[in-house]
């Protein structure tokens, strides 16, 4: 906490609830938080809200588990998202052809559009441009210091925070414990999506389909004849007829956090991306005519900052598919760990979850330690870098987001901390607004794209 910036304040703002990060975490978080009575106000650093679910993917994972009977384990407001993206026709349901599950395939620029018009229905305040530099107090209310190119600083004061920055930027300069991924298990690697258009995908059908690629890009790392970075990658069919979207490129070896590692990995990111452009073009029928349209806006972090929280979901707790009484949401999802092997080649490493396929994630793992007015949810929440691997879904993060969005309206309305709120009557709450808190017992339609309460 800093005084730096107090004599070059432009604007002082004030609400009660703040959301810091408009991923899909945070809006479904503001979401969550305006069917209170409380103002509740998002900042967001990019000129768009969705974060990784606009800027680089265009699949939800995580609201089924991934089995041939396949349960939805996921409800609520993430259903809303689902469903107005249907209203347009920008879904379909993608089979689960990579082990991950049945995905929720959407376009994600229909998807920008869904989030901003659902967060100004709420009511939701909404600074877009603005990226948090500083917490300055935490009594009797914190203050936070954003940084907008076209005014300067500005600072908005709330009762409560909810930090879904993806990089915990609230607690890191808050000055809350967390664990930098890389310091004990390595990081995950970073991934540039890209898409193609122009794909003929029934002459790649016809020639063998992804079991045909994953054939050719073997072949090619092994004969060296394109310089891939991975011997296996998704190249899926997108919403748009004729394109495929791909989590393909892997760069490993940087750290996320620094400006001059991160810059690198950005630049390398872009350049495999055109290499697989000239692979598929010239090895996979089908492509010979499909060019890159568009990268990721930004290359794909998936873990940098994990904050220490009340409770630190473990690879036990994945392994026992443990139930707790705390639980405020399920996640059915394998350890899904993109990482440099010690052999120095890329793979990744896939694990299931054992006896029901489910586990329950309690509330201490959105509740930083040592904390009274804040929460913690998307990528930066409470977990090891294994149980991490697995629960970072965004299923399964739009839950953590509904969870802390009611229970900071929970929190205002008894006057009372984060934890000394009644977790039983969130729990209420959340199953009241959909919310999924017991393994279902009927295996789910996956036959229809929409729903309201599959």
């Amino acid at each position: 906490m800093s005084n730096l910036f107090t004599s070059t304040i432009q604007k002082a703002l004030e609400t009660d609830i703040l959301v810091i990060g408009s991923g899909s975490a945070g809006a479904v978080a503001a979401l969550a938080a305006s069917k209170g009575k409380h103002k509740v106000t998002i900042a967001e650093r990019y000129g768009f809200p969705g974060g990784t679910s606009t800027q680089m993917l265009d699949t939800f994972y995580g609201f089924f588990t991934p089995s041939d009977t396949p349960k939805k384990i996921v409800g609520g407001i993430p259903d809303s998202i689902v469903n107005a993206l249907n209203l347009t026709g920008d879904i379909f349901l993608r089979p689960n052809t990579y082990g991950a599950g049945t995905g929720v395939n959407y376009n994600p620029e229909r998807l920008k559009h869904v989030w901003d018009k659902l967060l100004s229905k709420s009511g939701t305040t909404i600074y877009y441009h603005s990226t948090l530099v500083a917490v300055e107090q935490i009594e009797p209310v914190i203050k936070c210091i954003f940084f907008h190119k076209g005014i300067g600083f500005f600072s908005i004061s709330a009762k409560r925070v909810i930090d879904a920055s993806g990089d915990a930027d609230f607690c890191h300069w808050a000055g809350i414990a967390y664990e930098k991924a890389g310091e004990k298990e390595p990081a995950q690697s970073m991934t540039t999506t890209f898409r193609m258009c122009n794909v003929d995908l029934e002459e790649f059908s016809k020639a063998g389909g992804k079991k045909m690629l994953k054939e050719k890009m073997a072949k090619a790392v092994e004969t060296q004849t394109y310089p891939l970075p991975r011997k296996e990658g998704s190249a899926h069919e997108m919403c748009q007829p004729k394109c495929i979207s791909t989590v393909a490129v892997k760069v490993t070896d940087y750290d996320a956090l620094q400006e001059d590692e991160l810059t690198k990995a950005e630049m390398e990111g872009r350049k495999q991306a055109f290499i697989y452009e000239d692979f598929f073009r010239g090895e996979v029928p089908g492509y010979q005519n499909a060019k890159i349209i568009g990268l990721s806006h930004q290359i794909g972090v998936r873990e940098t900052r994990r904050v220490y929280g009340n409770y630190r979901l473990s690879k036990e707790d994945f392994m026992e598919a443990r139930q707790f009484e705390d639980q405020i949401f399920l996640c059915g999802a394998p350890i899904e760990d993109h990482r440099k092997s010690t052999s120095g080649e890329s793979e990744t490493y896939w694990q299931y979850v054992p006896k029901s396929g489910v586990y329950g994630v309690p509330y201490g793992t959105i509740v930083p330690k040592n904390t009274q007015k804040v929460w913690v949810v998307g990528r930066c929440f409470s977990a090891t870098h294994d149980a991490h691997a697995s629960c970072r879904s965004m299923a399964q993060t739009m839950s953590m987001g509904q969870a802390a969005g009611l229970a900071a309206v929970q929190s205002l309305d008894s006057d009372s901390s984060n934890t000394e709120l009644d977790v039983q009557q969130l729990r209420t709450n959340l199953v009241d607004l959909g919310a999924i808190l017991e393994i279902p017992q009927k295996t789910a339609d996956i036959t229809r794209n929409g729903w309201i309460n599959n």
